[in-house]
Formats: structure tokens, C-alpha cells, sequence
């Protein structure tokens, strides 16, 4: 028996440019993406039909059945065989991809039980990636970008992903807990034919000059969000007031937000003081980055 353990980080859009629509109804992306050291933990145990198990902190209201995206993802590799055991410490459809990284995690996990496939997963996810590419793309469009949990740029539909290196950001992650769906977002959005990011990212000194060029980017569909759930805006407000954020923007469609800041110590106690003050919200302190090393899977 082979026990497979994988870690999904969390997906942050550090901007979210809506470029356009196609005829299928498929919105136009260009974003730039990082990865959070927080995330949910799948275990994959060879010798069982396929299953899977859903515990931890955030998994009231998961799905156990083909309707988890983790579980579909596996069942592109092998079809029985495998128990998934997913431990969900992300908030569910909240704009930072924690169905998607979990669907990218299993997928990772069940490559990863062929021992020449793990060699090139390591060496190479996003060329791996191209077996399935179009199946992981039709699960949700954020799956490939969280495969290699690199930062990236990613256009089209999610499916034009170029690894973009960006210094290592301190962040604060902030849902409200309110319940905000994508079509919502996405069909309060007036204008869907935005400018792009400019034609190449700019290779950043330090984290400052990464805030800062930040600044002038946008999440498009952040003011879409707002009209939707009102209470993103207390979020973005009490994000913003904290001593050495940087940035405060919304992440994907939301309703989660992040703090960009300085320094790791008033990133953590910014964390606290909103954990403190807010109760009822879900607060992450955490590290944005490179996440390829902690994602890959740990085969025992």
C-alpha cells in the first residue's frame, strides 16, 4: 500500500484583468498569480475504490462525491484504486482557488504514484500538465495555473500560463464569510473588454517595487463583487488601515481579500489584531511565493 500526501496551497490573483469574452461565454483573463504557504492537505492511499473523504476546520458543506472537483481530477489518472482523505482548512468558493488547488492536488498525487512520472513532474509540471491540459481546464479554469503553484501569468481562459519570478510577499488573507458565486460576479460586470497588463512584467528589485507596480494594476472584477456582496468592502477598508499594508485587493471573484506588507512581523500582527476583531471572519497570515517545492507530493 502507497500513501501519497500532497499540500494545495491557496491561488491569490495579485491583479485580475477581464480582457474580453468568447462566444462559448468564456471571459478573457490576464492575471498575475502567486501562491499562499496556506492550503488544504490530501492524502491518496493506494488499495481502495475510489473515495473520498472530506475533515478539518472548513469542511461543512464539501462535497464527498464526482461533484469534488478533487476527486473528478483523480479520476482522470485512475479510476479506482485510490481514498482520498482531503482536509480543508481554505474557505470554499472564496476567489483564492481551494477547490481548484485541491483538484490540482489530487491530480499531482495520483501522477505522482508512478514513480517515472513523479521524476517528471519534477522537473517539468507544466510540460506533465499538457497530457490533460483540456480535461483539468473544463474542471474550472484555475486548475492548470495551480499544478505547478509557481507565480505566473496566466491569459486566455487559464489555459496560457508563463512562470513570472516575484519576490516573496507577507500577506494577510480575509474572507467575511459571506457567500458570493462567480456567475454573479462575472454578470455584474459592466464593461468586460478591460486593458490588458502591460506587455511584460517588469523583473522586481524586492517586494516594495512589487507593491508598488501593483498599484497601478486592478482586479476588474473587485467593484462587480462589491455591488454583489457589500461586506467586501468592510473587509478591503479594515485591510487597508492596518499599519504597513501596502495593498489591500480582492482575490479572484472574491469574497476573499489580501493585505500586501512590509515586513513579515506586521504582516502577523495585523493577522491577530483582524482575528481579534473580527470573530466571525476567516483570517490567514501567511507567505506568498514560490510553492512548487511544499506542493510536490511526499510518497511513502
Amino acid at each position: 500500500m502507497t500513501t501519497v500526501n500532497v499540500f494545495a496551497p491557496a491561488k491569490i490573483n495579485l491583479a485580475l484583468h477581464v480582457t474580453g469574452q468568447r462566444a462559448d461565454g468564456y471571459h478573457v483573463l490576464d492575471s498575475l498569480v502567486t501562491f499562499a504557504s496556506a492550503g488544504d492537505r490530501l492524502e491518496i492511499v493506494t488499495g481502495n475504490a475510489l473515495s473520498l473523504t472530506v475533515e478539518g476546520p472548513e469542511a461543512a458543506g464539501v462535497p464527498a462525491d464526482m461533484n469534488n472537483l478533487a476527486l473528478r481530477a483523480a479520476a482522470l489518472v485512475q479510476r479506482d484504486g485510490v481514498a482520498l482523505r482531503l482536509e480543508k482548512y481554505l474557505p470554499s468558493a472564496s476567489g483564492i482557488g481551494g477547490g481548484s488547488a485541491d483538484a490540482a492536488a489530487a491530480w499531482r498525487g495520483m501522477v505522482c504514484l508512478d514513480e517515472a512520472r513523479t521524476k517528471s513532474l519534477a522537473a517539468a509540471p507544466l510540460e506533465v500538465l499538457g497530457q490533460h491540459m483540456e480535461e483539468l481546464t473544463r474542471l474550472g479554469a484555475d486548475v492548470p495555473m495551480c499544478i505547478a503553484c509557481k507565480p505566473m501569468r496566466a491569459k486566455g481562459i487559464g489555459d496560457q500560463l508563463d512562470v513570472v519570478p516575484l519576490p516573496t510577499l507577507f500577506a494577510v488573507l480575509v474572507n467575511p464569510r459571506v457567500p458570493v458565486t462567480t456567475p454573479s460576479v462575472f454578470k455584474a460586470l459592466a464593461v468586460k473588454n478591460n486593458p490588458p497588463m502591460p506587455d511584460s512584467i517588469p523583473a522586481f528589485t524586492d517586494a516594495a517595487a512589487l507593491i508598488n507596480w501593483l498599484g497601478d494594476m486592478r482586479n476588474d472584477l473587485e467593484v462587480s463583487a462589491l455591488k454583489v456582496q457589500p461586506a467586501i468592502g468592510d473587509v478591503l477598508s479594515a485591510l487597508a488601515a492596518q499599519d504597513g499594508c501596502g495593498l489591500a485587493r480582492m482575490s479572484g471573484s472574491g469574497a476573499t481579500c489580501f493585505g500586501l506588507f512590509d515586513t513579515e512581523a506586521a504582516a502577523k500582527k495585523s493577522a491577530r489584531r483582524l482575528y481579534h476583531a473580527h470573530p466571525d471572519w476567516w483570517v490567514a497570515g501567511c507567505v506568498l511565493s514560490d510553492q512548487f517545492d511544499a506542493a510536490l507530493p511526499k510518497v511513502s
